[in-house]
């Protein structure tokens, strides 16, 4: 079965996820959720985060802090740390 009329499927691998900087309101501060998961992640590293940050900011440093997290990096494998015993 093929897709419907008119739409098409992005070839396998084309990741759907635009770059930060390219978002169209990239540019707009950060919303609520993501300074909450910031607050979270920033306690988890001892990271300090400015509040001004915009969406395309937050997302990035969201990325930075959940892989120096240690409570996310004893869950993922790909992380290089040994799990907790």
């Amino acid at each position: 079965m093929g897709t419907p009329h008119g739409m098409t499927t992005p070839p396998a691998g084309d990741g759907l996820q635009k770059d930060p900087e390219d978002w169209a309101t990239g540019d707009e501060p950060a919303t609520p959720a993501q300074l909450s998961y910031l607050e979270t992640l920033a306690t988890d590293s001892g990271a300090e985060v400015p509040r001004d940050v915009t969406k395309a900011q937050a997302s990035q440093l969201i990325d930075e802090l959940r892989a120096k997290s240690p409570r996310l990096s004893q869950d993922d494998p790909d992380s290089g740390s040994p799990p907790s015993q």
